[in-house]
């Protein structure tokens, strides 16, 4: 018997929300076949339900990346002072990070294997919107902000430092959730002092940085 559309809408959702479920309980390398087994789909077809493993997994991705968001909109959306909106973002991260550590992990693995040129999703945005609020506080108290040469790729490799210290506190626990909050903060502070410096802006000029 055919599905109506109606019925394969409900078994994807199905098999979306169950791999969501086993990728927080066994981790992102979690086989299709527990997936499957978890959402009363029936092996032979998965594939009636969702073209690949790919478009289960970018399903799986924009779910996550909504949640992860969902958390940490609220730390960059109102500008305050630099150093307190990378504090307030990187602890939202963190706080996310702790509560699902195996998805945090899968979106970090994703965002890290896609194109540099392909569309971002959830951490990717939660850094452009953390790089727009910082611009906005430098606007608000300074004018105009030139753009910044190789301003991508400083960062990406904020990123990059972000998920590096959040997936080796994850995985080693070797600090306490406030102390890599607290360090990963100043390390992101520190590079945009350096950003600042570049636009010949002086961070003591606008108090951004209290004590390092």
């Amino acid at each position: 018997m055919a599905q109506t559309p109606r019925t394969g809408t409900a078994r994807r959702d199905a098999l979306v929300a169950a791999a969501v479920s086993c990728i927080e309980e066994l981790g992102p390398g979690v086989g299709m076949a527990q997936i499957a087994e978890r959402a009363g789909v029936p092996r032979p077809h998965v594939y009636r339900v969702i073209a690949s493993k790919e478009e289960l997994d970018a399903e799986v991705g924009r779910l996550a990346a909504d949640s992860f968001l969902e958390q940490v909109r609220p730390a960059v959306a109102h500008p305050a002072n630099l150093r307190d909106t990378a504090h307030d973002a990187v602890e939202a991260a963190v706080a996310w990070a702790a509560e699902h550590p195996h998805l945090y992990r899968f979106l970090a693995a994703r965002q890290h294997a896609r194109a540099a040129s392909g569309p971002r999703q959830g951490r990717g945005r939660f850094l452009e919107m953390l790089v727009a609020s910082s611009s906005e506080y430098l606007r608000r108290n300074g004018g105009d902000v030139p753009a910044i040469p190789a301003a991508d790729g400083v960062y990406a490799g904020i990123m990059g430092l972000i998920d590096a210290s959040i997936i080796w506190w994850l995985d080693h626990q070797d600090e306490t959730q406030q102390q890599v909050v607290e360090r990963v903060a100043r390390q992101v502070t520190l590079i945009q002092q350096d950003l600042l410096a570049q636009l010949g802006i002086s961070a003591d000029d606008y108090a951004v940085f209290g004590a390092l």
